[in-house]
């Protein structure tokens, strides 16, 4: 076969995702995430890469006097994450054990972001102008943790690399990790530039509020924190919802979900 029938046949693949791999990154929980996702870049490459972003992220941050300074809130972030990474466990036996990383950046912005393999910051202006509690605080990082658990930034590189061989008709003969030079570059793209869609989002609201409830914090709060976040569109879109698509019904959809898991809360709540 020649190498133009080669690709030519490659991108066929890629273009109607004969040729992903078809993975179900998570356990549904109690919550039922169900949906198999197309890989086209494998995870070990993806977290490799976003370990690379992360530290340079963390270094920009810190070169500016901005990484974790305010030692209380550094302290909440982390104090809380601690509670909610065991919970993990639920969607992704191994996820407990990953090289989770928790800081805060000293900025005005309302945002928060999370990169494959567990690599989140919180945003002090997220926390302070919102005026968060712990348990919103939690909502906010199960849902950072629930865009981890499910490789949204993998499944959002790979859907970029299939258009690319869509457009250009070219495919990688030798694995996608030799044609995603710059891998590290994409992962930060994908984190700080390109929304994720709105079925991803939906996947992470739901698994941060089981993670949430698992771990004994009121469910109620997920809804309350984007209620605060939805006002905020009254002067000016915050940062966070630029990079994170909040409809109107994204509200309702929590609200409906909150009696699925407030058993888990409860029974947490007594532990």
């Amino acid at each position: 076969m020649t190498r133009k029938i080669i690709l030519s046949v490659v991108a066929a693949c890629v273009v109607g995702a004969a040729g992903c791999e078809t993975v179900q990154t998570t356990n549904p929980g109690a919550i039922g995430v169900t949906r198999k996702q197309q890989m086209l870049v494998s995870e070990q490459e993806v977290e490799q890469a976003s370990a690379q972003a992360y530290q340079q992220q963390l270094s920009e941050a810190k070169t500016k006097g901005a990484l974790n300074t305010d030692s209380k809130l550094t302290a909440r972030v982390r104090n809380i994450s601690q509670r909610l990474v065991p919970q993990t466990a639920t969607f992704r036996p191994d996820a407990p054990s990953w090289q989770w990383e928790f800081n805060t950046l000293k900025t005005d912005e309302l945002n928060a972001y999370c990169m494959p393999g567990g690599k989140i910051m919180v945003y002090s202006g997220l926390v302070d102008k919102l005026n968060l509690t712990d348990a919103e605080l939690a909502a906010v990082i199960g849902h950072e943790i629930g865009h981890a658990l499910r490789e949204h930034s993998r499944e959002r590189i790979s859907r970029q690399y299939a258009q690319q061989v869509a457009l250009t008709g070219a495919a990688v003969l030798t694995g996608a990790g030799e044609a995603l030079t710059g891998l590290a570059g994409q992962v930060a793209n994908v984190t700080f530039q390109l929304p994720h869609s709105r079925e991803q989002e939906s996947e992470a609201d739901r698994i941060g509020l089981e993670l949430m409830s698992r771990a004994g914090y009121d469910p109620n709060a997920a809804v309350s924190v984007w209620k605060k976040m939805m006002a905020q569109e009254q002067s000016g879109q915050p940062q966070f919802l630029s990079t994170h698509p909040s409809p109107s019904s994204r509200i309702q959809d929590l609200q409906s979900l909150v009696p699925k898991v407030m058993p888990l809360y409860q029974k947490a709540a007594k532990t």
